[in-house]
């Protein structure tokens, strides 16, 4: 099966002067690819700074790889990805999908430094540690209501649901009743999503109120 790639052109500015590099880094990275004997599904350009974000480009590139399964990203020099922060940023994103960054100027897989690699492993660790807060948040907050008398099993019907707008369909019932146990609107947030309710606890709040206002 052939290797599939991107590619990801980018100048700082909107200025035609600059056009042509644009052209110039395209011309040169299609050619690297097929060079390197991959098949390029995408391009991807930008007319901004590296230290920005905010890139229609960079985001769609992301999406992609996020989303299909692309053996490597090609660039003319890895500060076409980012710059500062935003670089290490965008590479961390890219590794966690197993995806190469090749830059032209080294013909070969962009190797980080000693300092990229420990921001890297940083963050990874820092992310793993937040899905566990996030988890033990969740079994915290059905912990409690089952100690309060909430029998989750009656609402198991919900974790099949798929995403939509059915999931904005709360039960207000099973709300009210978590807050008479008393629950926090967190607390009651926790629950509802270990039963498949993508739900926030401003959400929640808002729902009681809504309820409270209709009751009187």
């Amino acid at each position: 099966m052939e290797k599939k790639c991107v590619i990801y052109c980018r100048v700082s500015t909107e200025k035609e002067t600059q056009e042509q590099s644009i052209i110039r880094q395209q011309e040169e990275l299609e050619q690297l690819a097929t060079e390197m004997s991959y098949e390029c599904v995408g391009i991807f350009t930008d007319r901004q700074s590296g230290y920005d974000m905010d890139r229609e480009g960079l985001l769609a590139l992301l999406d992609k790889v996020q989303n299909e399964k692309i053996d490597a990203v090609l660039v003319q020099d890895e500060t076409r990805l980012g710059r500062g922060n935003a670089r290490v940023a965008i590479l961390h994103v890219i590794a966690k999908t197993e995806t190469a960054v090749i830059s032209n100027h080294s013909n070969g897989i962009i190797e980080l430094n000693e300092m990229d690699t420990m921001l890297l492993e940083i963050l990874a660790i820092v992310e793993e540690y937040q899905r566990k807060l996030h988890n033990a948040k969740i079994r915290r907050g059905m912990k409690r209501a089952v100690e309060r008398g909430y029998d989750p099993s009656q609402n198991l019907h919900n974790i099949n649901r798929g995403p939509g707008r059915e999931r904005l369909e709360l039960p207000i019932e099973e709300i009210v009743s978590l807050r008479n146990k008393g629950l926090t609107f967190d607390e009651i947030s926790k629950v509802l999503k270990g039963l498949g309710h993508s739900v926030s606890k401003a959400t929640v709040h808002r729902r009681y109120k809504e309820f409270q206002e209709r009751e009187h």
